[in-house]
């Protein structure tokens, strides 16, 4: 981050560990909890919320000074609605199987309660350059989240990650189930996915308590 002043920089390091947008305001959890059984999707959803975040608060940030008030939530959901029907049409194009395994989570975006606060926090507030950092720090810290729990949630529910098996052959008993390890399909349901958050969020927290006391 040495090509941006400290003050800028820091709306990007910030929601990636001390501030994370979901481990430490607990924003975002019910994307984190369902579309994160597959890494590849979680990466694809990290990708769209980063690219609807980054350009919403570029927008908003540059329509603040003309959004009366009383209808600015509005105008905010007509931006988001907008930017996450270009993303759908584009991973409908070049991606239809994700797309449809993603299904209803991309449009679920434009309620995504981060989009929202950062819109409503930030956006509204700040020049476009510092909105754009702004969104990308707190969508990376998003993703951050979502590929780690997609990351053990297929490992350890398939064995496989980005559909290719990393682990040996279930069936031929190589690789590690030449040991008698059997992959755990609880990791692919959404309990195991909110346990594997709720270790993430203990594990986040205890470091900024640590912190703090140093």
């Amino acid at each position: 981050m040495g090509l941006l002043p400290k003050k800028d920089a820091k709306l990007i390091t910030d929601p990636l560990l001390d501030n994370n947008p979901i481990t430490i305001q607990v924003l975002g959890i019910c994307s984190a909890l369902a579309i994160t059984a597959e890494l590849k999707a979680s990466i694809v959803m990290a990708v769209a919320v980063m690219a609807v975040l980054a350009i919403g608060n570029v927008v908003i940030s540059l329509l603040r000074n003309v959004i009366p008030s009383k209808i600015r939530i509005i105008v905010q959901l007509v931006v988001v609605a907008a930017l996450v029907i270009v993303v759908d049409l584009i991973l409908k194009a070049f991606a239809y199987e994700l797309s449809k395994t993603l299904s209803v989570f991309v449009g679920l975006i434009i309620t995504n309660c981060i989009i929202m606060g950062r819109f409503e926090a930030f956006a509204l507030a700040n020049t476009p350059w510092r909105s754009f950092l702004d969104g990308i720090g707190n969508a990376a810290g998003y993703g951050l989240i979502l590929i780690i729990v997609g990351f053990f949630r297929e490992l350890l529910g398939s064995g496989t990650l980005f559909g290719i098996p990393v682990l040996g052959d279930p069936i031929e008993k190589t690789g590690v189930y030449a040991f008698g390890y059997e992959n755990n399909g609880f990791m692919l349901l959404a309990p195991m996915a909110l346990i594997t958050l709720g270790i993430i969020i203990w594990v986040q927290r205890s470091r900024n308590e640590s912190l703090i006391e140093d």
